[in-house]
């Protein structure tokens, strides 16, 4: 399912005729936070430096996992759209196009289960970022865990878990500070990507 504030804001009164009212719902409140340009609350960055320095030393960490760089980028979108997190959205998206993923994979991953482009590997991993990033009451279901155990192993299985706990975490703290999308891509090299 494609996140409500990925939609343009034309489409609203048509798509609310498709959805559940309860999503329809969501997209007009995301609809109307659209209609208003995006400033940043606080720069969490600047606030808290030792937090960010660790929760960044965290997610670099990550990068030693034996879990795929393309898989790791697909789960930071995943969750990213999952979230809502625009500036997360973009630059994930950003760190693929630079990693070399396909610009039509990308523009499936909302739409995977459907997708003949994804491999069984980077299916599991997005159906574990999905079952992590929506957790309901009853908790990641056995038959989702019995089938990602076929294509992780346990140490990948924790690895690829701290890569969604990761990218959850900063999706929080960006929605959170209003953070803008594409307001660090000097910063952190994403202007390479040349999609602005």
């Amino acid at each position: 399912m494609v996140p409500f504030a990925c939609l343009p804001l034309f489409a609203a009164s048509a798509y609310d005729d498709f959805v559940p009212p309860i999503a329809a719902k969501g997209f007009r409140q995301a609809r109307l936070s659209q209609e208003k340009i995006m400033t940043q609350r606080i720069n969490y960055i600047q606030q808290s430096p030792e937090l960010f320095k660790k929760l960044l030393e965290f997610s670099n960490q990550l990068k030693d996992s034996k879990i795929e760089e393309s898989i790791r980028d697909l789960v930071s979108i995943r969750a990213s759209q999952i979230n809502g997190c625009g500036f997360c959205v973009d630059m994930h998206v950003k760190e693929a196009r630079i990693h070399g993923e396909r610009e039509l994979r990308l523009h499936h991953l909302a739409i995977w289960r459907d997708s003949p482009l994804f491999a069984s590997r980077e299916r599991a991993a997005l159906a574990w970022t999905e079952a992590l990033t929506r957790l309901d009451e009853s908790g990641v279901s056995h038959d989702i865990y019995e089938r990602v155990r076929t294509q992780f192993s346990e140490k990948e299985l924790s690895d690829l878990t701290y890569e969604v706990m990761a990218i959850n975490a900063w999706n929080r703290a960006n929605i959170a500070c209003r953070t803008v999308p594409g307001s660090a891509d000097k910063a952190f090299g994403l202007d390479k990507a040349n999609l602005a």
